[in-house]
């Protein structure tokens, strides 16, 4: 689906991996767009991934182990 512009917020938790929670806090704070369309609520695609680009990168260590 190359030309959806946006998801609900079932799809948007499976194609971000962000948490339902997580979706609606963000929407609360103004950090992803949400529109309502009726009942339901869309999250505007550009906006998700404009958010999760501007996320730090995260710093994986390989090679290391836990202690047993």
């Amino acid at each position: 689906m190359p030309d959806t512009i946006s998801h609900t917020i079932a799809d948007a938790v499976k194609i971000s991996g962000l948490g339902r929670t997580m979706l609606y806090e963000l929407i609360g704070a103004g950090k992803i767009e949400a529109r309502k369309a009726g009942n339901r609520t869309l999250i505007l695609v550009a906006s998700l991934r404009a958010y999760i680009a501007s996320l730090p990168m995260a710093e994986i260590r390989s090679g290391q182990r836990r202690a047993a």
